[in-house]
């Protein structure tokens, strides 16, 4: 009564779905961390023009004009710095949703085919336990008949 083992006829495309999703969580987690280095390239950038206009306010008594239209630029070239750097935030955090979505369709494609195993596998394993009680009971019965003739 042996019965064949289980065999599941897209492994081979679950596997593919699998390392699929197991790269699509790589990919996400690069682009958080990169996500991460633009906030602090963010900060940095804030707190560089902050400083500036804060040196520039106590400084500017003494200063020429040209000096003082120099420091205005200065404190554009900041503003504008900053600026990029929110810039690039915003297209980092675009990356990470575009790297999420990728991650959640990865992962939905892998589920699908796992629930599609986990069906096949059970109705596998009815189909066995089905045709084992079918040969149980055609021995039963075999055996009750050498009984009757006996």
């Amino acid at each position: 009564m042996s019965s064949p083992h289980f065999s599941f006829r897209l492994e081979r495309v679950r596997a593919l779905r699998e390392r699929a999703e197991d790269h699509a969580k790589e990919e996400y987690a690069a682009s958080l961390a990169h996500r991460l280095e633009g906030e602090a390239l963010l900060r940095a950038a804030a707190d560089t023009r902050d400083r500036a206009r804060t040196d520039a306010r106590t400084v500017g008594a003494g200063l020429t004009g040209t000096d003082l239209l120099a420091s205005h630029a200065w404190l554009e070239r900041l503003e504008l710095a900053r600026q990029a750097a929110e810039l690039e935030l915003d297209r980092r955090d675009a990356e990470v949703e575009a790297r999420h979505v990728a991650l959640v369709s990865a992962a939905r494609d892998r589920h699908a085919l796992e629930r599609l195993s986990e069906k096949r596998r059970a109705e596998h394993a009815l189909e066995t336990n089905r045709r084992e009680a079918y040969e149980l009971d055609e021995l039963a019965a075999a055996g009750h008949r050498r009984r009757g003739l006996a």
